[in-house]
């Protein structure tokens, strides 16, 4: 039976679920050029937003180890960071997006890109409710359920976050 945090919740989080996929697809087709805003492309994010994954990547790792030593404080901390590094990641992301052409990848290892971009747009889309709900499982201290979803979760936000470093290093040799 789910307690008053969960459903406090629960549409919270299906509204974001579906709202954040939405307006990153959204912005995609929308410049600051289309908009009549004269702003530098943000060519310096990529290597900013890549390393913010990496450092995603560093917390979940460092976080699993706190929380199998039964540091649960520490596990608390770091996984909020984590969720706070793919925030300001999508925000950085989006900008980028919106201020600078898409850059084609023209390296020899297309088909091998290409599967590790598409695989990590799925899952980051697939990633945002599972880690919402494997946060509120937290805060309603449901640390069964909690810990059965973050099973789930865990491996998928880790490849979604070393994926992201991956792509960078792939498509970086081809930004103008």
């Amino acid at each position: 039976m789910e307690n008053n945090i969960e459903t406090k919740y629960n549409k919270l989080i299906t509204v974001l679920s579906i709202v954040i996929p939405v307006a990153v697809a959204a912005l995609f087709g929308v410049s600051f050029k289309r908009l009549g805003l004269d702003v530098k492309p943000f060519t310096f994010l990529p290597p900013i937003y890549a390393t913010i994954n990496g450092i995603t990547a560093v917390l979940l790792v460092i976080a699993i180890i706190a929380i199998k030593n039964g540091k649960r404080k520490l596990h608390e901390s770091l996984m909020k960071t984590a969720i706070g590094c793919s925030v300001a990641f999508l925000l950085l992301y989006v900008a980028y997006h919106m201020s600078s052409e898409s850059t084609a990848y023209l390296g020899a290892y297309k088909p091998l890109y290409y599967f590790i971009l598409i695989s990590h747009i799925v899952l980051s889309i697939a990633i945002i409710p599972l880690v919402l709900i494997t946060y509120v499982k937290a805060l309603a201290r449901r640390f069964d359920k909690h810990k059965k979803i973050a099973k789930i979760t865990f491996p998928i936000w880790l490849y979604v976050a070393i994926t992201g470093v991956v792509v960078y290093l792939m498509i970086s040799p081809y930004y103008a």
